[in-house]
């Protein structure tokens, strides 16, 4: 069986495991599908403006120290293609709590 460890800052860390059984009778492990949150799952903590020839990576590093963590600010915005959020200079991403935790809105 595949051994699934994802670290607690992955996005892929509560995904559940599944098995499929083939028609040989073998095993197939794969995750399970994640859907993206909703954006109200999320606290917001500031907004960043997209400047021109700006990467997610480096945003994410820059605002939430982890340059990995790209995925959470997809999540907040939205986003299923993680390109289009730095395709428009001026375009303001929200940059939140994980998901679920509360915070106080924008001040």
């Amino acid at each position: 069986m595949a051994n699934f460890s994802f670290s607690p800052t992955s996005r892929y860390y509560d995904t559940p495991v599944k098995t499929l059984e083939t028609a040989d009778g073998s095993n197939l492990v794969y995750l399970a599908r994640r859907f993206v949150p909703p954006v109200s799952r999320f606290a917001t903590l500031t907004t960043h403006a997209v400047q021109a020839g700006e990467r997610l990576d480096l945003i994410a590093a820059a605002e939430l120290g982890d340059p990995l963590a790209f995925w959470r600010i997809c999540d907040a915005n939205d986003a299923m293609r993680p390109e289009e959020l730095t395709a428009e200079v001026g375009r303001r991403l929200r940059i939140t709590l994980p998901e679920g935790i509360p915070g106080a809105p924008l001040a």
